[in-house]
């Protein structure tokens, strides 16, 4: 028989070498989770990197091709040769380049992963909180109660439910004219019946031009709206032209071209719904998509959207209010005038930055999200500009593709090749005219400030400061500029809105409507 106590030792041993055997497998499979954790994790890092890589190089493929087709054109020397007919189909669809959407990020977002930039980003954040503090602490000292006050933003948005009651036949007329019309348009043509259907489809555009371009005017006046609530009313009224022009511009051709009796395929409805509300000016059927919706990326920027109008509201309460309300009061100099528009500047670059921040960053993006909408290029890096037309290419991408497709492509396609500037001149003057309209509409009164700098210094500075002219030197130039110009659109817009206030018309005639009212104004 064997011992009690050599039993026991191997009765020991072998609970021991379960043990391992089992702290063995154990480890095994800690070790194959780690090793798909980590399968998982390199392909991403993988998929990243690729998308990143294919972006990188088709940034550097366009750039090499401009700068060699630039390099080539600057010889005096033939070109190698070339099939007429070839150079013909190049030039012709020279005239019909379309913009292509691709799934790609926001420029700020992939500027906001470096800790240098998100800095920045916090310093405006920390002004924010010191003006909100300055304001409690000049309340406290003041009037003895520490209160935050919003009389000039509760003014701005005041009877915005009247502006959002207006905005629903606007997008009702908008939702359904243009899209009946091609509907009407896109019957076969086969006896009368096409005709009634297309004149019933111009009377459906001129309503709809009708309620667009009078309703919003006359509900402003009538009811005398303030200027952020007829913000709401004027962007809404160009954005729906807009996109109304854009839906038929690029359906209607196909309609157009069809022959008698062939059967045509509009676009769908859900496809012109969903245009209506995407980021973009430009019609497509189909978009890229993201494959699922961040709802607190959504949050975050309609957080910061709000946070700018509260940063654009102390700023216009403590650095223009003081300054400009009593200004009309004085008798009007030369030395008042350049000492306001120098006043003017450091608020106006920050409004300059507030609305590109809130609109063109913020409320864009929490739009494309909601909406899975994947191309974000909104905006370039216009800050790096040295010059004025890489500037007005960069700044607001969405409205540069409207007015570069539908009114320099149209313009080159209309009056030929060789009117590049004709197509260019028409390009600032639409877009003077509309920014015009927009202060026109927004601040109540006829100032053509805006008119002024964006068509006839605008336009000079975009042909003479050129793309030509790279450096440091041209990027500090086109920022003292820029400072300069909103220094005096504050400035002058600030005077006038002061001098309607202060010295109202005694009779309303047409020259006392257009003539500015601070020159005169002494009360």
């Amino acid at each position: 028989m064997e011992p009690k106590g050599a039993r026991r030792r191997r009765e020991g041993l072998g609970e021991e070498q379960e043990k391992g055997a089992s702290g063995e497998g154990n480890t095994k499979k800690l070790r194959a989770l780690d090793l798909v954790q980590w399968t998982r994790h390199m392909e991403a890092v993988k998929t990243q990197f690729l998308e990143q890589a294919q972006g990188q190089l088709a940034k550097l493929l366009d750039q090499a091709i401009s700068e060699a087709v630039q390099a080539y054109s600057q010889q005096h020397r033939p070109l190698p040769s070339i099939d007429p007919d070839s150079v013909s189909k190049t030039q012709k669809s020279s005239f019909g380049k379309r913009k292509v959407f691709v799934t790609r990020r926001s420029l700020l977002d992939e500027l906001m992963e470096v800790q240098h930039f998100r800095t920045i980003h916090h310093m405006f954040i920390a002004g924010l909180c010191v003006l909100i503090i300055s304001t409690l602490a000049i309340d406290f000292i003041d009037k003895g109660r520490l209160m935050l006050e919003f009389d000039l933003l509760i003014y701005s948005f005041g009877q915005l439910p009247m502006a959002l009651m207006t905005w629903v036949p606007m997008f009702l007329s908008t939702l359904l004219a243009p899209y009946q019309a091609l509907r009407l348009w896109g019957r076969p043509r086969t006896g009368g019946t096409w005709t009634l259907g297309a004149g019933l489809g111009f009377v459906l555009l001129a309503t709809h031009a009708t309620v667009l371009c009078v309703l919003p005017i006359h509900v402003a006046v009538k009811h005398q709206l303030p200027p952020a609530s007829r913000c709401v009313l004027v962007f809404e009224q160009i954005r729906l032209l807009m996109k109304s022009y854009s839906f038929l511009r690029e359906a209607l051709p196909g309609t157009l071209c069809a022959r008698g009796g062939e059967i045509i395929c509009v676009p769908s409805f859900s496809s012109y719904l969903y245009f209506l509300f995407c980021p973009t000016l430009l019609y497509r059927e189909t978009y890229p998509r993201t494959p699922s919706i961040r709802w607190n990326y959504v949050a975050k920027n309609f957080a910061q959207a709000l946070g700018c109008v509260l940063y654009a509201c102390f700023i216009l309460g403590r650095l223009c209010v003081p300054i400009f309300a009593n200004m009309s009061r004085e008798p009007f100099s030369m030395h008042a005038l350049v000492l306001s528009v120098m006043h003017a500047t450091g608020p106006g670059i920050f409004m300059l930055f507030l609305i590109f921040f809130a609109f063109l960053h913020c409320w864009l993006n929490a739009f494309a999200e909601m909406l899975r909408f994947g191309d974000r290029m909104f905006y370039r890096d216009w800050w790096n500009s040295t010059s004025f037309s890489n500037y007005y290419r960069t700044w607001n991408v969405v409205v540069h593709d409207w007015l570069y497709s539908y009114v320099y492509q149209d313009g080159l396609w209309l009056l030929g090749s060789r009117a590049r500037r004709a197509a260019m001149l028409g390009v600032f003057l639409v877009s003077a005219v509309v920014h015009e309209y927009i202060f026109c509409f927004v601040l109540g009164f006829f100032y053509p400030v805006m008119l002024m700098l964006f068509l006839v210094v605008g336009g000079l500075l975009n042909f003479t400061m050129n793309d030509r002219h790279t450096g440091p030197a041209w990027n500090v130039l086109m920022w003292t500029l820029l400072f300069l110009g909103q220094g005096i659109q504050v400035s002058l817009y600030c005077q006038e809105w002061y001098a309607w206030r202060h010295c109202p018309l005694p009779k309303t005639t047409f020259w006392g409507l257009v003539t500015p009212r601070s020159w005169s104004c002494h009360p």
